[in-house]
């Protein structure tokens, strides 16, 4: 049966931790169930034995004359037969018993020995992979655990959670995938290390592995936005003008795409030109859409209005959002997206506020209202002759710089006002038509027929339509007689 020694060795291999460090927390362990089987105040350690290969359990009693608390001191003689070279004021160490701490203590020392090795595996896992979060490597699928995968990466286990899955994929027992470290946690119930198919940085380093000019830094990720299972957008940046970053990317026939994309099962890539203008940057990321404008709302906080066509608002904004989303993030600002129609009707509720409703209360001075007095009302607030005509006397009084004798002169301004809207409808430019006398009108009465007139005969309206332009055109007036002959004169009277 091996020693203890040799386990902390095995053990040690195993799990990749210093041997030291089991050995401390199997002192520390035996320790434990040492208090809890004597049940004293003695002060214990514990120490290894080389010549045994075990650990043994120490009480420190310090040596003096007189005896006073028995377990922590001791007397002279009785530790020179422990320590020859003993000496007052000097420890001496008692062995105690280790065989008799029993089956309780043991289980005791066992669940602290694995604690202790759990702790100190946590934390050479954390030293070895904290440096290489973001780095790409192959795992393999050991066990499911409800919706995570638990995979081997070498003498590590790690976890592929639910959240760090694409939609789009499965896979089963002993099947070697690809995956991105994304953290590694020191504490908790999934302690370790956690891998992801789902980050943005899984996509960046594919593009690394399967593009040359981005390994060798000729063509730079500058951004990656994605929601795994369903579209990523991507900005590339060339640092040689005669390198296409684009093509790049794409390759020939679109050979390094596809190969990314068959990894992702199938999940769209865009692949934009980066630019440090945001505006042109922002057209880029909207793609497939077409942008009609971009406007900087506010450069301090990042946030742009977008003008699309009214047939490519549904593009521009995606399934759900997904693609202005995804720009958004790419770009780094907040992005507001608006049809033609929509901006439009913005501007025209922007116009209409500023213009306020009704006449300005100056166009009282056309009707006698003091400019003093305008001014003093429109200090108070009061801007419109609607506004005016709808207050009461009580309101008016209250306004600063409105006297009580001034009421009168505001009501008959307002009057006037209002006045000039109840002229006759017969008003044409401020000027009311000719008054026909009461005598023209009797007698225009007496000689209008009593029936419709026959086909070719003057009706009395229409003749005195005629009289009235002779009338007013004595010029006319002898020709219109020259051209009636006497004798159909003379029939038209007798039909009259």
């Amino acid at each position: 049966m091996p020693s203890i020694y040799q386990s902390i060795e095995i053990l040690s291999k195993e799990k990749g931790i210093d041997a030291q460090i089991i050995l401390d927390a199997v002192k520390d362990a035996m320790l434990v169930a040492a208090r809890k089987h004597y049940k004293s105040t003695e002060n214990l350690v514990a120490d290894f034995d080389d010549r045994t290969g075990s650990v043994v359990i120490y009480a420190l009693k310090t040596v003096v004359e007189n005896v006073q608390d028995p377990n922590l001191e001791i007397t002279l003689p009785q530790a020179l037969r422990l320590d020859p070279d003993a000496a007052i004021g000097s420890e001496v160490r008692l062995g105690k018993n280790t065989e008799a701490l029993g089956r309780i203590a043991a289980q005791m020392a066992k669940q602290v020995i694995l604690q202790k090795v759990r702790e100190a595996e946590r934390e050479s896992v954390y030293s070895e992979f904290a440096d290489r979060m973001g780095e790409l490597t192959t795992v393999i699928i050991k066990r499911i655990e409800g919706a995570d995968y638990v995979a081997e990466m070498g003498k590590t286990e790690a976890r592929l959670p639910k959240k760090e899955q694409s939609r789009l994929e499965s896979f089963g027992l002993g099947e070697r995938v690809r995956c991105v470290i994304k953290a590694v946690e020191k504490a908790g119930k999934n302690a370790g290390v956690i891998v992801s198919r789902a980050a943005p940085e899984f996509v960046m380093r594919l593009f690394e592995q399967e593009v040359p000019e981005i390994y060798d830094n000729t063509v730079i990720i500058k951004g990656c936005a994605r929601e795994a299972g369903e579209r990523t957008k991507i900005a590339v940046h060339s640092r040689d003008r005669d390198v296409d970053s684009v093509g790049a990317c794409v390759g020939m026939k679109g050979m390094r795409v596809q190969s990314i994309i068959r990894e992702l099962r199938g999940e769209k890539i865009d692949i934009i030109e980066f630019s440090e203008d945001p505006v042109q940057f922002a057209t880029k990321a909207l793609s497939p859409a077409k942008i009609a404008r971009v406007t900087i709302v506010d450069a301090v906080e990042r946030h742009m209005e977008v003008v699309v066509e009214d047939s490519q608002l549904s593009l521009a904004i995606g399934k759900k959002g997904q693609n202005v989303r995804l720009a958004a993030k790419l770009i780094g600002w907040k992005v507001d997206i608006k049809s033609e129609e929509e901006k439009r009707q913005e501007v025209e509720s922007q116009m209409a506020a500023l213009v306020v409703p009704g006449s300005p209360v100056s166009v009282l001075a056309d009707f006698g209202l003091g400019e003093g007095l305008i001014d003093s009302l429109m200090a108070g607030g009061v801007g419109t002759v609607e506004r005016l005509g709808s207050m009461t006397p009580e309101q008016l009084a209250s306004l600063d710089g409105v006297p009580a004798g001034a009421m009168q002169a505001i009501v008959d301004a307002v009057n006037g006002y209002y006045a000039q809207f109840d002229a006759p409808p017969e008003a044409i430019d401020g000027e009311l038509a000719p008054e026909v006398p009461a005598e023209a009108e009797s007698a225009e009465a007496a000689a209008a027929p009593a029936e419709e007139p026959a086909t070719g005969e003057v009706t009395g309206e229409v003749a005195g339509e005629v009289a009235g332009e002779v009338a007013e055109a004595p010029e006319a007036e002898a020709a219109v007689l020259a051209a009636v002959p006497d004798d159909a004169e003379s029939g038209r009277m007798k039909d009259a």
